[in-house]
C-alpha cells in the first residue's frame, strides 16, 4: 500500500459531517445548504440536447486527446475570452474529465521524485486536491497564507530561496477559492519571473473564471497575463471547466492548455491513465464552449443574489463582494466551527468552517474565524438565509 496515502487528511465535507454528528437542526426552518460549491442553476437546454443527440457516440472508444472539433472549439473560446493568439488545437490543448482530476494528475506528471525533497507551493486556504496531489506525487506542500491583510495574495516572493530551489510546481487559483480574489498582472509577472529563475511549473486553476459581476471587466487569465507581458507559455498550464460556467458539474468536462511540451507529456500520462472523455459529452461540450448567452444569464443570476445578500450580511459579519466566483468568505469574531454549529443547529443553515479549508502554516490557520458560503442555492433561499442570520 502506498504509504503516502496516510498523509491524506479527511475532506472538508467529511469533517463537517463529523462536526454535526448528533445535532438536530431546528425543524422550524427549512434546510438551506451553502456549504458546497455545487452549481444549482438549470443546465442549459442546448447542452442537454447536444448530449442526447449524440448518444450514438457511446458505441465507440473515445481517444485521450478528444475530437479535433472539441479542441478547436476550446481554442476558439480561449481566443475570444482572453484575446490571445489561437492555440494550436493539436498540441496545446487537451480535453479532461473535469478540472479536479486533471489538477490532481498534473502533479504526478510534473514532480521529479529523483530530486531531493521536491516542493509544491499552494495558497492557504486552498482546494484540498492540491495537497493530496503533492503528497501522492512524493512532494512536500508549502503553504502561502492568503489573508485580508495582504488582499488574499499568495506573495510568492516571500518564499525562502532554499524552498524555491526545491519547488517544482505552484498551484495558483484565480479567481480564488474561497476568497474570490483575482490575480493582478503584477502578481502574475512575479510568479512568471520566479518560474523562469527556478524552473517550476505553474498550474493555473481557473474553474471560476466565468462567474464575475462586471461584464466589461472579466477576470484576468494566466495565458492572457503572459501574452500581455510579451511571454510565451513556457511552464504554464491553465485548467478550466464547464461545471461552474455552464451548470454541468455532473458532465465532468474541462480542458488544460498552455505549454506544448508539458501538454505532450500530460497526454502520454493520460493515455495510460484512461481518462478519455465520453463522445456524447464531447459533443455537448462543443455546444457549451460555442455559446455565451447561457453564461451571461448564469452571471446575471449570481449577481442578483450577491447584490442582495452581501449588504444583508454586513450587519452580522465582516464580508465584501468578491472579485469573482460564487463564494462569500465571511469573517466573524466567533470561532468558525462554533458559528457553523450554531447556524446549523439554530437556523438550519449549512456553511463550511474556514479552518477546514486551510492548514496551520507559519504560526496560524488563515481560515480560522471565517466561514465560506456558496451562493448556489436559489435566490429566495440565499436571501432567506441572510435574513435568518441577522439573529446570530
Amino acid at each position: 500500500m502506498n504509504p503516502n496515502l496516510n498523509l491524506l487528511q479527511p475532506y472538508p465535507f467529511q469533517r463537517l459531517r463529523d462536526l454535526f454528528k448528533g445535532i438536530t437542526p431546528n425543524p422550524s426552518y427549512s434546510a438551506i445548504n451553502l456549504s458546497i460549491g455545487e452549481p444549482k442553476h438549470a443546465t442549459p437546454q442546448l447542452i442537454k440536447d447536444a448530449l442526447v443527440n449524440n448518444l450514438a457516440g457511446l458505441a465507440s472508444y473515445p481517444t485521450t486527446v478528444g475530437s479535433l472539433a472539441l479542441r478547436e472549439a476550446i481554442s476558439n473560446w480561449i481566443t475570444r475570452r482572453y484575446g490571445v493568439p489561437a492555440l494550436n488545437p493539436e498540441t496545446a490543448i487537451l480535453p479532461v474529465t473535469g478540472s479536479r482530476e486533471a489538477l490532481f494528475a498534473f502533479a504526478q506528471v510534473i514532480i521529479d521524485s529523483t530530486k531531493p525533497n521536491p516542493v509544491v507551493i499552494s495558497p492557504n486556504p486552498f482546494y484540498q486536491i492540491y495537497e493530496g496531489a503533492a503528497f501522492l506525487a512524493g512532494a512536500e506542500p508549502y503553504f502561502l497564507n492568503t489573508l485580508p491583510e495582504n488582499q488574499h495574495a499568495m506573495e510568492i516572493e516571500n518564499v525562502p530561496v532554499e524552498v524555491l530551489k526545491r519547488t517544482q510546481l505552484v498551484y495558483v487559483c484565480s479567481p480564488g477559492n474561497p476568497s474570490g480574489k483575482v490575480m493582478s498582472l503584477a502578481q502574475w509577472k512575479t510568479i512568471f519571473e520566479l518560474s523562469d529563475k527556478y524552473g517550476f511549473a505553474i498550474a493555473a486553476d481557473e474553474c471560476y473564471s466565468e462567474i464575475y459581476f462586471d461584464e466589461a471587466n472579466p477576470p484576468l487569465g494566466a495565458l492572457q497575463a503572459a501574452h500581455k507581458l510579451g511571454r510565451d507559455y513556457k511552464n504554464l498550464v491553465i485548467f478550466s471547466s464547464l461545471s461552474k460556467r455552464s451548470n454541468v458539474p455532473g458532465m465532468r468536462s474541462g480542458f488544460v492548455a498552455g505549454d506544448e511540451k508539458i501538454i505532450e507529456k500530460f497526454t502520454l500520462f493520460r493515455t495510460y491513465h484512461g481518462c478519455a472523455m465520453n463522445p456524447a459529452v464531447q459533443a455537448a461540450s462543443i455546444a457549451a464552449w460555442n455559446d455565451e448567452a447561457h453564461v451571461i444569464e448564469n452571471r446575471r443570476l449570481y449577481a442578483a443574489k450577491f447584490n442582495v445578500v452581501t449588504p444583508l450580511l454586513k450587519y452580522v459579519l465582516d464580508v465584501e463582494l468578491p472579485d469573482a466566483a460564487f463564494y462569500l468568505w465571511a469573517r466573524s469574531k466567533q470561532s468558525d466551527t462554533e458559528l457553523a454549529v450554531k447556524l446549523y443547529r439554530d437556523l438550519n443553515i449549512t456553511v463550511l468552517p474556514g479552518s477546514y479549508l486551510a492548514r496551520e502554516a507559519h504560526g496560524l490557520n488563515p481560515g480560522e474565524n471565517f466561514i465560506r458560503m456558496a451562493l448556489v442555492a436559489s435566490h429566495d433561499e440565499c436571501v432567506e438565509a441572510a435574513n435568518r442570520m441577522h439573529g446570530i
